[in-house]
């Protein structure tokens, strides 16, 4: 029986022995190190991974794996939700290898990495939303041949309508305030940098009033005009007409006060951002 019970503890170290299939570790060869590190990475075990990559990176420079390296390093960053850590390596990558035939998609990535930290609140700081939009300039113009531009065009358009949102969303406040000559700036300011926005019939309805109220009639009735041309049978056509039923106000004598425009549930009250 004693004999038996050795045996079979015997079997049962041999079985739980490692695999000795692959390579020792200080053995491995960059690309298997890269494989590995990608493998780490696909089962989520992203300390582990980032190790061999780091050191594919680091100690491999010569070889052509290296640079496949820093770019699986900035998607495991992505992937993991680390935005502000891949942004840098995105950056990284685009500055030590600026030709090579992945930097469209690097672009693309890099710009997603700061639009995901916008908030999708028209009343909260869009400065992540204005870096995504710049990160993407003329993105089809130098890679028509990508695979993400028609998504990139429509981020695109997505992050300038929200950056139209913003306008509106502070307009409105200084309406609310009667603080009309703000409300012109903010809302001419819209449809002026915004035109395909589909918030641009909500601000000209807003800058009509905005006129009214502040007594220039003819300049109301011209964006009424224009509503009725480009936005007929709009609801913001409706509420124009309807403010143009009352009498139109005048000018201030004197500079109202008003305060500060604030982010609702933010900090300290701050000037609207431009």
């Amino acid at each position: 029986m004693h004999r038996v019970l050795i045996a079979m503890a015997l079997a049962f170290s041999l079985v739980s022995q490692p695999a000795l299939a692959g390579p020792k570790d200080d053995d491995m060869s960059a690309n298997q190190r890269f494989e590995r590190g990608k493998r780490f990475a696909k089962r989520g075990y992203y300390t582990k991974a980032l190790e061999d990559l780091n050191r594919v990176r680091n100690y491999h420079r010569d070889d052509p794996v290296s640079v496949l390296a820093e770019l699986e390093i900035a998607d495991l960053y992505y992937r993991k939700g680390d935005h502000e850590q891949a942004k840098l390596a995105y950056q990284d990558f685009i500055r030590l290898h600026p030709r090579h035939d992945r930097v469209h998609y690097v672009t693309f990535r890099l710009g997603m990495s700061t639009y995901k930290r916008a908030s999708k609140y028209a009343g909260r700081d869009q400065s992540s939303t204005r870096a995504a939009l710049s990160t993407w300039a003329s993105f089809g113009v130098r890679f028509p041949d990508s695979e993400h531009r028609e998504e990139v065009e429509e981020l695109i358009q997505t992050s300038r309508d929200r950056l139209a949102a913003k306008e509106l969303f502070v307009a409105r406040f200084y309406a609310r305030e009667s603080a009309w000559p703000a409300v012109q700036g903010r809302t001419s300011g819209l449809v002026s940098r915004y035109p395909d926005s589909k918030h641009v019939p909500t601000a000209l309805s807003l800058l009509g009033e905005a006129y009214h109220a502040w007594g220039m009639v003819s300049e109301a009735e011209g964006v009424r005009d224009r509503l009725a041309e480009d936005f007929a049978g709009s609801q913001a056509l409706g509420r124009l007409e309807r403010a143009l039923e009352g009498e139109p106000g005048a000018p201030e004598a004197e500079a109202v006060f008003v305060r500060p425009y604030r982010i609702p549930g933010g900090g300290a009250p701050s000037a609207p951002q431009q």
